[in-house]
């Protein structure tokens, strides 16, 4: 039953949209109404204002951590559950009838609150497909993967699980994203969707 209530406090943390709130306080309307109509950073940047985007991705990850900080003070496999739930709570947001993000920086979030240095390296992962081919989109899948496979290796095999379990959901989030990258009709990062 703690688990449960944990997982269900994460889940409520995940369904904060910081991306929707920032961009509605600071005068810009619904960001789900532009570009992608996501409500993640990469298109809370295209509304031109680097700081919002910047910190919509500092929060939407900062609630993957906290929910599985939170989580470690009743013990396993709380954290683990909480930050699986927290994720969720992101793509699936009760508050926007469960249309929400992409679930990247959360994930991210996820990722180094559970183990550091994995997410660590996820982190680079992202940030140097990034700056390679300037696809967000891109650079988010290659994170998802990276971060089961490298739990995998290190034979961290429940890490291993839940990694592959957030990185399926994130793949087939990004199905749009997926097809387009195909076509060659992707925006790049800071470009009009």
């Amino acid at each position: 039953m703690i688990v449960l209530a944990v997982c269900v406090v994460a889940y409520v943390l995940g369904s904060i949209p910081f991306g929707l709130l920032l961009t509605r306080f600071a005068g810009l309307g619904d960001i789900r109404a532009i570009g992608s109509g996501n409500i993640g950073a990469t298109n809370v940047l295209r509304t031109g204002r680097k700081g919002l985007a910047f910190a919509t991705l500092v929060l939407d990850g900062a609630k993957g951590t906290a929910a599985v900080f939170f989580a470690r003070h009743f013990g396993a496999p709380a954290p683990l559950c909480a930050g699986f739930a927290v994720f969720l709570g992101h793509l699936f947001p009760v508050w926007l009838r469960f249309k929400g993000g992409k679930g990247v920086a959360t994930a991210l979030g996820v990722f180094l609150g559970t183990s550091f240095p994995m997410g660590v390296l996820a982190c680079l992962t992202w940030l140097g497909v990034a700056a390679v081919f300037r696809f967000s989109s891109l650079a988010s899948l290659a994170a998802f993967a990276v971060a089961p496979l490298v739990a995998a290796l290190l034979g961290r095999w429940e890490l291993a699980l839940l990694f592959l379990l957030m990185a399926g959901l994130g793949f087939w989030k990004h199905k749009g994203n997926i097809q387009r990258l195909r076509a060659g009709t992707e925006p790049q990062i800071g470009k009009a969707a």
